[in-house]
C-alpha cells in the first residue's frame, strides 16, 4: 500500500510539474502576443515633413485634403506636418528621432546623411523633373553655358542645382574653377541675379516663372544632364518597428496621385493657392514632373551618379551601398 501511495504522490507531482510548465508556456505565448500588441500600439504620433516647392503637388493634395489624417485617425494616430524645407535639416530631424517620414527630399541629402551614419532609408521616388531645374541669367549677353566662363554664379551648394551646374560645365568642357560659384539659397540667388550683383543663378520651382516675368531667361535646364531625383525617405528605426505604417503611408501617397489624375483642375487650384503661382504657371510646370513612386533601375543609376558627384566634389568621403539604402516595402 505504501508503495502505491508513494507512486500516487510521484504521479501527482509529475502532473503538477507538467501543468506548471504548460502554464508557463501559455503565459509566455500570451506575453509575446501582448508585447507585439503593445509594440503595434506604440505609435501615437507620426511626423511627416511638408515641402511645397518646387511644385510638390502630391504633398499639397495630401495636406489640403487631409489624406494622412483620414488614414491614421482610424488608429487614433496624430499626424503632424513640420515645414522643414532644407534637406540637411530634415536628416538632422531624422537623426534626432523627431521626423519619421521625409515626404520629398533631395537624393543628395539622403546619401550624405547615410554616409555620415544616419539611419535613413529610401522607400519610394517622389519626383523626377530635370526641366524644372535651371540655370538663369538676366544678362542678355549670356545665352549659353560657354558664356558663363569667368562669371559669378550663385546657388545652393550640394544640391540638384549644384549638380546641374557642374554637369553643364562638364558638357561644355569646362570646370568649376572656370566660374565663380557662390553658395546661396534660391530666393537670395534670384535677388542677386536680378540686381546685377551675380551674373547667373541656379533656380527651380515657382522662382523660375517669376524670374522670367521680371526679365530673366533660362540658359539651360537639367534635361539630359540630371534627372533631378527627389525621393521619399523614412527613419530607419521607425521603419524596422512599423513597416505596416510605412506601407499605409505609401498607400496614402498613391491616393494623392490618383486624386491628381482624376481631379486635375482641383489639384491645379490647390497647388496655385499654396505656391502663389497662377493656374497657368502651375499647369506649365506640372507637365515637367514625373511623380511615379516606383523605384526603377534607372533611378538607382541616377542615385549612384549623384553619389559620384558628391564624392568627386569633396562633399563625401565615405560612400554607401545605394541598393542597401533602398527599403522595398511593396
Amino acid at each position: 500500500m505504501k508503495i502505491f501511495k508513494k507512486a500516487g504522490i510521484i504521479l501527482c507531482c509529475v502532473l503538477l510539474a507538467v501543468m506548471s510548465l504548460a502554464g508557463c508556456g501559455s503565459t509566455g505565448n500570451s506575453n509575446n502576443a501582448k508585447n507585439k500588441q503593445q509594440s503595434a500600439e506604440k505609435v501615437e504620433n507620426i511626423n511627416i515633413s511638408y515641402v511645397k516647392a518646387p511644385l510638390n503637388v502630391p504633398s499639397i493634395v495630401e495636406k489640403k485634403k487631409g489624406l494622412f489624417e483620414d488614414e491614421f485617425s482610424k488608429d487614433n494616430i496624430k499626424v503632424s506636418f513640420p515645414e522643414i524645407t532644407e534637406g540637411s535639416k530634415m536628416t538632422e530631424a531624422v537623426a534626432a528621432g523627431s521626423l519619421d517620414f521625409c515626404n520629398a527630399i533631395g537624393a543628395t541629402s539622403v546619401i550624405l546623411a547615410a554616409a555620415n551614419g544616419v539611419n535613413i532609408k529610401i522607400i519610394g521616388m517622389y519626383s523626377r523633373a530635370p526641366k524644372a531645374f535651371t540655370i538663369m541669367s538676366k544678362d542678355s549677353s549670356i545665352k549659353t553655358v560657354a558664356d558663363l566662363k569667368g562669371k559669378k554664379i550663385v546657388g545652393p551648394k550640394g544640391t540638384i542645382l549644384h549638380q546641374l551646374l557642374l554637369e553643364a560645365l562638364k558638357k561644355d568642357n569646362m570646370k568649376v574653377d572656370d566660374v565663380q560659384f557662390i553658395n546661396m539659397g534660391i530666393p537670395q540667388g534670384v535677388s542677386a541675379m536680378m540686381s546685377g550683383s551675380a551674373d547667373a543663378a541656379l533656380v527651380a520651382g515657382p522662382a523660375v516663372p517669376q524670374a522670367v516675368d521680371k526679365g530673366a531667361h533660362i540658359i539651360t535646364t537639367g534635361e539630359g544632364l540630371v534627372d533631378a531625383t527627389i525621393v521619399i525617405a523614412a527613419r530607419g528605426d521607425f521603419l524596422d518597428k512599423h513597416e505596416d505604417i510605412a506601407k499605409r503611408y505609401m498607400s496614402v501617397h498613391q491616393k494623392s496621385l490618383d486624386f491628381m489624375k482624376n481631379n486635375p483642375d482641383e489639384a491645379y487650384k490647390l497647388a496655385s493657392e499654396e505656391t502663389k503661382m497662377s493656374i497657368d504657371q502651375v499647369k506649365e510646370m506640372y507637365n515637367l514632373y514625373d511623380f511615379n513612386p516606383k523605384i526603377t533601375d534607372k533611378d538607382i543609376q541616377e542615385l549612384e551618379k549623384t553619389q559620384d558627384f558628391l564624392k568627386d566634389n569633396g562633399m563625401l568621403t565615405k560612400t554607401v551601398d545605394i541598393k542597401a539604402l533602398i527599403h522595398d516595402i511593396s
